[in-house]
Formats: structure tokens, C-alpha cells, sequence
């Protein structure tokens, strides 16, 4: 993927020469290590700052809900499926949006990486299998698929769904992977099991939202966290306003989901929240043969009625 970004320029550049885009979204280099940063680029000029490797995991769809410019975005497998969703709830129009296809091989987990080392990590650098990191009196090389963020492990959609222009050659989509294999383990569990398991689960979580506000289909007026009347969660830290907050948030995303993993990267004390959502993952593809965001013409089950729908649920 590193051979991507002089493509990815030239691409942006020409976009705004020739007047196609008002403004073309990708990323720069963070301030922090492992923390690329979304770039606006207006000018042919600001595009110089553009960067690509495997700490671009931010989606980009998130920028999109209700502009009205004409806009240039990278988009790798997950962020296009997002932008498929985008289309369908009537939040971008598709001729609005001029998609730079980037295949992707997956985005590190900076957590992950973090956890590995005693000492702050300074720099990373990559090649096209293994990252090396340094930091005061290390440096060590790893395989990058060691270090992959979890939902990129298991992607079996790396390539962009839709496109106007791609950077690079299709990428291999992974076959033999089980992405459902740790739902499974939690559907297993006794109900006073799950109900421990989640309990703990999200024991950390302080409310802040992060998950929300980095989701790219978290895009209602006002969220139901945020209403009074009614006021359907409360404001504390009780436990159950804690589960009814996540729940409820997922239950948001059925059916639309990419598993972009944005809510758990963006996590500051690291719950994994895709849990959720992978199941209802599963239970969407298991009833209705649904994935999310692969056609733009093709509405979610949540969205229509068929009368062979299945019912067998209703007591």
C-alpha cells in the first residue's frame, strides 16, 4: 500500500485542476505516532501534503453526511460500503462525490502495538510486510499481520465496492477467514454468563461518546442519549444506562454496519464495542443474506418489506 500515494496525488491534483471537486478528503501526517490525520485538500498545492500507509484507519465517510460541495474522497472496502449507505439514506448524492478507489490490506492496531513495548513508541516505519518500531532503547520488527486492527483481520472486503478512480490494482479478498467465530463463543454463554460478560465489558466506558461521534452512521439530528423529552437514557454511570447506551447504539447500526472497527479505534479506553454489531452482523446476513453497503440500489432488509420475510420470532 505504501506505493499507493503518488497515484493517490496525481489523481487529487487532476480533480482539482480540472474544477471536478471543490476539495478532495484523504490524510496527512498526525502529530502523534500511528495517528494519521484527516487533510482537506482545496488547492492543487495542499494535496502535496497527502500521505498514505497502514495508519489511515480513520473512516473518511464521517466527513461526508450533508455536504453540499462537490467532494473527492479515498475510500478504502469499508469507507466505500459507508458511502453506499450515504447514498441510499439520502445523505450524499452520488454525483456530488467523485470516489478514489484504495485497495487495503488492513490498518494497524496502534492499541495493540502500544501494549507490546514498556516505553513510548516515536517512530514507525513500514515496508511492505513488517513495521519496524523504535522508541527509547528499542527497536524491534514486526509482521504486520500481527498488528492489524481486529475488524481488518477479518475483512473480507478490502477492495472498494464502488469507485470513480482507483489508485491501485485489486487487492486479494481473504477467503479463509471465520469472521463470526468470537460472536459464536458469546451466543454459547448462558444469559447469566452474556449478562457478565457485558457487564464487564463495558465496566471502563466513561461516556464520552467517542464511538458516536466517530461512527459514520451516527448522523441523527439529535441522538437519543441527547433527548429530554422523553428522556429515554440517563445521563450517569449506572450500569444499565451504560448498556442501554451501547445496545441501543447498535441497534442503530443493524444492517448498515460496515465493521469499519472507527467506534473501538476511536475508543479511549478500549472497549471492543464491535462485538455488538458483529452479531447483528451475523444475524443479518444469517436471515436476510444481507451485507451492508454493497449496492447502491439495493435497500437494507430493515429498510423494506418482503412478504417471506421471516417471522418465526413473533410470539
Amino acid at each position: 500500500m505504501l506505493g499507493y500515494i503518488d497515484k493517490i496525488k496525481e489523481v487529487s491534483k487532476r480533480l482539482l485542476e480540472e474544477g471536478q471537486v471543490e476539495m478532495v478528503i484523504g490524510f496527512r501526517k498526525g502529530t502523534l505516532s500511528m495517528m494519521n490525520e484527516p487533510h482537506f485538500a482545496r488547492t492543487p498545492a495542499e494535496v502535496q501534503n497527502f500521505v498514505w500507509d497502514s495508519n489511515c484507519g480513520i473512516n473518511l465517510c464521517n466527513y461526508l453526511t450533508n455536504r453540499t460541495e462537490k467532494i473527492g474522497i479515498l475510500a478504502k472496502g469499508c469507507d466505500s460500503r459507508n458511502i453506499v449507505t450515504h447514498i441510499i439514506e439520502n445523505k450524499i448524492k452520488r454525483d456530488q462525490i467523485v470516489i478514489i478507489g484504495v485497495p487495503c490490506k488492513g490498518m494497524i492496531d496502534r492499541r495493540k502495538m502500544s501494549s507490546l513495548f514498556e516505553g513510548e513508541i516515536d517512530d514507525v516505519i513500514e515496508d511492505e510486510h513488517n513495521i519496524t518500531v523504535k522508541g527509547a532503547g528499542f527497536e524491534k520488527i514486526l509482521n504486520k499481520k500481527d498488528v492489524l486492527q481486529q475488524n481488518c483481520a477479518v475483512c473480507i472486503h478490502r477492495n472498494p465496492v464502488i469507485y470513480d478512480e482507483r489508485v491501485a490494482d485489486l487487492v486479494d479478498e481473504q477467503t479463509d477467514i471465520d469472521r463470526y467465530a468470537d460472536v459464536r463463543e458469546i451466543e454459547a454463554l448462558s444469559a447469566q454468563e452474556k449478562a457478565a460478560y457485558f457487564e464487564k465489558l463495558l465496566e471502563p466506558c466513561i461516556r464520552c461518546y467517542a464511538c458516536r461521534n466517530a461512527c459514520p452512521l451516527c448522523y441523527c439530528p439529535t441522538c437519543f442519549t441527547d433527548e429530554s423529552r422523553p428522556q429515554w437514557v440517563g445521563k450517569g454511570q449506572d450500569t444499565t444506562d451504560v448498556s442501554t447506551f451501547h445496545f441501543l447504539r447498535a441497534y442503530h447500526c443493524a444492517g448498515r454496519c460496515t465493521d469499519c472497527g472507527a467506534c473501538e479505534r476511536s475508543c479511549p479506553v478500549g472497549i471492543n464495542m464491535r462485538v455488538f454489531t458483529k452479531k447483528l452482523e451475523k444475524d443479518c446476513l444469517e436471515l436476510f443474506g444481507w451485507e451492508a453497503g454493497l449496492d447502491p440500489d439495493v435497500r437494507p432488509p430493515l429498510d423494506t418489506y418482503k412478504p417471506g420475510d421471516p417471522d418465526d420470532f413473533i410470539k
